[in-house]
């Protein structure tokens, strides 16, 4: 699925006082657009990035790798809809909207945006109001207003392209954001949870909160470290060998499963999709497709380890456990260990592949089949 993402950033923020635009103000070592552009583009599910930018902004914005330049016009809806016309020729399924102003946008707001979108024309983030709220003149109270049903909106604001596309051709006069776009056109708009984190730069207090919240998120990132579990069983059937961890062994029998029914590196798999909170890999790979008819097993296992680096992670060890009577492990051991570690691209020492048996007790006791349990620690570099 195509997703783009239309960065706004024509503005010339005026309220954030003295100086360059905010979005080319450095903040924790970057500019502002730097920071929301690098949120968008390192998103998984976003394939490719558009910045909207001022003509007079052009030398700053080409420091930014990786994104396409569009001059936006006087106007944010006008900015708005040059970045959609530029993306018309090549019109992705989805299209997020979000401001500059915010650099601290979360994988998790992105996700809730684009899942909404499955089943509404539009979708944006959005917190409850809690505070109390009044009207006011010169200073005084002039009267109360009931915060039920009222939102503070935020961005990014996700839609099917080809009706956002529509609705900001057709706009009369202007409109506060992308949502209201929308909904003047008739399209529906689901509200998504959005993330106090998730702020607006606007005044010049804001650099300051922002830089905090940046330095203290690379600080817990650079301390992300995931741990996953897997356990698999496959019994055994005819046959004249088993596969597992990689490594093919003669045995009287053979393990019975629609791959090649490798139980360690099954369990091995699961764990780093565990680590991911990705689900299994009966998700990614469904047993009722026949393409995965006797496929080799290390197909699934290469498939986790690049979602891994896909999401930033990498694998800083595994440990399996194979739980069997016969065959014996220990003298395949190392092997096992070789082939995991080239396929995972991990030192040896990082690979720890052991066996055990139940002392003749239950299922793998009475050499009906193997067991396997199975650990990864993911590391966020």
């Amino acid at each position: 699925m195509e997703i783009a993402a239309i960065i706004v950033a024509a503005g010339r923020g005026t309220r954030a006082g003295a100086g360059l635009p905010k979005q080319w103000r450095e903040v924790a070592g970057a500019s502002v657009a730097q920071h929301t552009v690098a949120a968008l583009q390192g998103h998984p599910r976003i394939t490719q990035c558009l910045l909207v930018i001022h003509p007079d902004d052009h030398a700053q914005a080409a420091e930014i790798a990786g994104v396409e330049l569009v001059h936006g016009g006087a106007t944010r809806d006008a900015s708005v809809r040059a970045g959609l016309e530029a993306l018309a020729a090549r019109a992705p399924e989805y299209v997020l909207i979000h401001d500059v102003a915010r650099p601290l946008v979360s994988h998790d707001v992105i996700d809730n945006v684009i899942d909404a979108l499955a089943t509404s024309s539009g979708a944006a983030p959005a917190l409850p109001v809690t505070d109390a709220l009044w009207h006011g003149a010169d200073g005084q109270v002039t009267g109360t207003q009931s915060r039920a049903g009222l939102y503070r909106a935020q961005t990014p604001q996700g839609f099917h392209f080809d009706p956002i596309l529509a609705a900001h051709r057709g706009l009369q006069g202007s409109a506060a954001d992308d949502v209201e776009v929308a909904r003047m056109a008739g399209l529906d708009v689901a509200i998504t949870l959005g993330d106090e984190t998730n702020m607006k730069i606007t005044g010049p207090d804001d650099f300051a909160r922002a830089e905090r919240l940046i330095r203290d998120r690379a600080k817990e990132q650079a301390m992300d470290i995931r741990m996953g579990n897997g356990f698999d069983v496959h019994a055994f059937e005819d046959g004249d060998h088993v596969i597992l961890c990689g490594v093919r062994i003669p045995h009287s029998r053979k393990l019975k499963g629609h791959s090649d029914a490798d139980v360690g590196m099954h369990a091995l798999t699961d764990a780093i999709y565990g680590a991911l909170a990705e689900g299994d890999i009966g998700q990614h790979f469904p047993p009722s497709d026949p393409q995965w008819k006797g496929a080799a097993s290390d197909i699934f296992l290469r498939h986790a380890v690049a979602l891994a680096g896909k999401r930033g992670f990498r694998l800083a060890n595994v440990d399996v456990t194979l739980v069997c009577e016969y065959p014996k492990i220990g003298p395949h051991a190392l092997a096992m260990r070789e082939a995991l570690a080239e396929i995972m691209g991990l030192d040896l020492d990082r690979v720890s592949v052991k066996a055990t048996t139940s002392e003749r007790l239950g299922f793998t006791g009475r050499s009906e089949g193997i067991a396997s349990l199975a650990s990864a620690t993911l590391i966020r570099d």
